[in-house]
């Protein structure tokens, strides 16, 4: 577990170094060799132990193998010397994934691009439970668009609102993905701040073949209403020529004009109407 620990001031051990200068000159001078030696290297050897922070870094401390502590405070510190430091970003980052080939739900080939948000949270298990967080990153990142597009089809042509959808459910898909991130990146202590979905298309193979097929439903689906707007009118024109009594229609006639209403109406081009010049029954 991540131990937050609090060093020396680098100034107070800044001070005390420099105080050691003149220690060791006058030992010099006094001829106590030995005594200006010592303090001469106790000064050398002091220098390793200074550090400087900057806002949203932190420093992990290690001596001889063992873990002593994370520093996250800002300044001017000094620890022991012998002690190795590995100094590590709490800012926010952020990156995005290229759109990685993936299958759907039914097995169609998609590209899926993703944005994620994060930031380290516990510096020990960023640096001692992973090998490269950054790396770790990318490579879960993959692995969890990968089960999460396993999750749900690319679309749905025959109901829209029976199944989400990774093209129409974009807030579950997204919360999802978010869900499934968090849960690999905390073994490293990562915290995800967001993740979404930043591009989502047909793989280059079957794009073609998907493209002609939502045009074809959204034919369909136009034609249906079309069929049902021209039905509803038939149905009113005709009950307004028998409640006006304007003109009456045998079945065969009532049946003629029924087909020309729905030509007329369901066409998608426009009528060229013919006049008739005799009597009615011409």
């Amino acid at each position: 577990m991540e131990k937050i620990t609090k060093p020396l001031s680098g100034y107070l051990i800044l001070c005390v170094d420099l105080a050691l200068i003149p220690a060791a000159a006058f030992s010099f001078i006094n001829e106590l060799h030995l005594l200006g030696a010592i303090l001469g290297l106790l000064m050398i050897l002091i220098i390793p132990g200074y550090f400087t922070l900057q806002p949203n870094k932190a420093m992990v401390l290690i001596l001889f193998g063992a873990y002593k502590g994370t520093v996250k405070a800002n300044g001017f510190f000094w620890v022991n010397p012998f002690m190795s430091k590995q100094k590590i970003s709490l800012r926010v980052r952020n990156f995005e994934n290229k759109p990685l080939k993936v299958n759907d739900k039914i097995g169609n080939p998609v590209m899926v691009g993703t944005i994620v948000v994060w930031q380290v949270e516990d510096t020990f298990k960023a640096i001692f439970d992973v090998e490269d967080y950054e790396n770790f990153v990318h490579l879960q990142t993959d692995a969890a668009v990968r089960k999460m597009a396993g999750l749900y089809p690319y679309d749905n042509f025959e109901d829209e609102e029976a199944e989400v959808t990774l093209r129409s459910g974009v807030e579950e898909v997204n919360h999802s993905l978010e869900k499934e991130i968090k849960e690999r990146l905390n073994h490293a202590g990562i915290k995800v701040i967001e993740a979404r979905i930043s591009h989502l298309a047909y793989a280059s193979e079957i794009a073609s073949a998907m493209l002609q097929r939502q045009q074809a439903t959204a034919i369909v689906a136009a034609r249906q209403k079309i069929v049902e707007g021209a039905v509803g009118m038939v149905e009113m024109a005709l009950a307004d020529l028998k409640i006006k009594d304007i003109i009456e229609f045998d079945e065969e006639k009532k049946a003629t004009m029924v087909s020309n209403l729905m030509v007329v109406l369901c066409s998608d081009k426009s009528a060229s109407p013919v006049l008739n010049v005799g009597t009615l029954h011409q």
